[in-house]
Parts: structure tokens; sequence; C-alpha cells
């Protein structure tokens, strides 16, 4: 009957027996409902989610059911909510497509377009790289997100990092914490660093960026999807705010060499602290892990690990006691 506001005919089950019942737990759901427990708590997790039950103020840790006039009241001004906020993003795709379709009929692939050099295709963007790599005189910036770098990508940047670096240019790279568990990559973030080179780590990275002696810079046109190609840029003001973004990354990221300290307060270690922070957020498993550059399996893991830590039964337990506990 609910499921136009959301709730799948499960969560609507386990609504309606605790509004029966409010001081039933999980146990008690599962006898009544002949559900598994699996399945139950998921439906609390998402009754929770849509504000249709919230921490008891007497039971601490246990949950308390909203009343149906307040609750889907809320869950009906949030779908008018989001009704207008779509509309509102509608009207701006439409100008937007407007903008492109007049943009691209002048576009043409590795062409200058106000001021930026369009590079489509991985072979014009090598070919740029090897230009720009031969005219370093003093530094290249690089921060490379995304986790484990692929076999060719290596392969491809290895003669130009070595021819560098021979020349005595400073190479600072940025990588995400997750390539310490990648063989080959790690192995050629070492083999950089023996060379000379300065590598670091971080649990999340901004965009993929190249910036070579501080003036000139190459990003992805699109940072989800790579392949579609780069621009290159010597515009100062981006230039000097890419510049911004990689030293504020680098002063909050570690030494490839180097552990990654707990926090000696919560004992979280910066990666553990991150997957809360973007999962408190709304995040998926599979947006966490594109963020921190790990598989889903890897996140669902330390999820699980982090709720046998807080002792939670569920991802919204774990989030109130994380909250509590001063974690978030």
């Amino acid at each position: 009957m609910l499921k136009l506001l959301g709730l799948d005919a499960t969560a609507e089950a386990v609504y309606r027996e605790m509004l029966a019942d409010p001081e039933g737990g999980v146990a008690e759901l599962r006898e009544r409902l002949d559900l598994p427990e699996p399945d139950i708590r998921a439906a609390l997790d998402r009754l929770a989610d849509l504000t249709l039950l919230r921490a008891s103020r007497e039971r601490p840790g246990a949950l308390w059911p909203v009343s149906p006039e307040r609750g889907l009241e809320l869950l009906l001004r949030r779908q008018e909510e989001e009704l207008a906020r779509r509309q509102q993003e509608l009207e701006v795709s439409r100008a937007a497509v407007a903008r492109a379709v007049a943009e691209y009929a002048v576009l043409r692939p590795n062409t200058l377009v106000d001021g930026a050099e369009r590079l489509v295709g991985l072979d014009a963007i090598q070919a740029k790289l090897e230009v720009l790599t031969g005219r370093l005189a003093g530094e290249c910036l690089a921060v490379m997100p995304g986790g484990a770098q692929s076999a060719a990508s290596l392969a491809a940047s290895r003669p130009l990092d070595e021819d560098a670096l021979r020349r005595g240019v400073r190479l600072l790279t940025i990588y995400q914490d997750s390539v310490r568990n990648d063989q080959e990559t790690f192995a050629y973030a070492q083999w950089m660093t023996d060379l000379g080179g300065r590598v670091r780590t971080a649990p999340v990275l901004p965009p993929r960026m190249l910036v070579f002696d501080r003036r000139t810079a190459v990003v992805p046109i699109d940072p989800q999807h790579t392949k579609l190609g780069a621009l290159c840029t010597e515009e100062p003001g981006i230039v000097a705010s890419l510049v911004a973004l990689f030293e504020q990354t680098w002063e909050n990221a570690v030494p490839l060499g180097a552990d990654r300290p707990e926090d000696g307060r919560t004992g979280l270690n910066a990666g553990e602290r991150e997957l809360l922070r973007l999962l408190s957020t709304g995040l998926t498993d599979e947006m966490a892990s594109r963020r921190l550059g790990v598989s889903v399996r890897t996140v669902r893991r330390q999820m699980a690990a982090l709720m046998e830590r807080l002792d939670a039964a569920s991802r919204f337990e774990a989030g109130l006691k994380a909250a509590q506990r001063g974690w978030l």
C-alpha cells in the first residue's frame, strides 16, 4: 500500500509490527512475521533511512517507530521536494544541452578551445605528455586516483618518468592508499622513489591531474570517464587553483614507505575514518569503493569489521554508535 512512498512489502510489515509493539526486538519481529533475520534488519535500515524509525531516548541502542501522521507526512514532503529538485535539474540540463549543441558544432578533436587544447584519444594524450615531459625544467605534480593503475598506463609512463628523473626534475606523485595492496602499482611507485621521485598516498584524492613546472596542466575532460579525453591548459587562474589543490592534498598524504597512523583517540586509521564519513553521507558501497579506489568487497569487509568493533547489528546502529563515540 505504501510502495509509492518507498516502502516495499517487508518494510511496511515491519513498520506495522513496530507500531503495534514498539518494544519488540529483531527476534520478536522475526517470529511474528516469519521472515529471515537479514530481511528484518534490511527493513529496519530502510525504515531508518526514511525517518520512520528513530533512536529511542529511553532505551539506548533501540529504535522507536515514528507515528504514521508524522512519518508519512515527512515522506510525502520529501517526495514533493525531490520532484521540485528534479524539475529544476531538468531545466538546468535543458539549458546545458542547448549550450553543448552550440559548442560541439565548432569543436574538433585536438584543437584549441577557449585557450585549452582538447586531446581526444590515448595516442593524442600520450603525444602531448611526451612533449610536455621533454620540456620539463624543474617540477611535475601528479595526482593519480583510482587505486591500482593499469599495466598499460604504467608502461606508457615509465620512460617519461625515468627521463625526467634522470635530468633532475622533481616528480611529486600522490596515489590512493589502496595502491599499497596492488603489487604492480606499488612496485612502480617504489621504483620512482628509488630514482629520486617523491610519492605519497591518501585515502581519497581529487580528480586526476598533471601540472608541469606550475605553468601547464593536463586534466580529464570528464573525471568520471577519463577515456573521453583530456584538456591541456596554461590559463594561470586554473593552473594556480590546481597547484593549491595539489599542495593541500600533499600535506594530508603520507610518504609511500610510512605506515598511516591510527587516531589515538578513536583507534581508526584514515581509510576507516574516510569510509565511515562517505557512508554516513549516504553513498552506496559501489560509490564509496570508487572514491576509495578499492573493490566493493573490500568496502563491505571493512564495514563489517567496523560494525563488529562497534558491536552494532546494522549500519544504522553502527552510525549511531560511531556518532556517540565521536568517530563522526
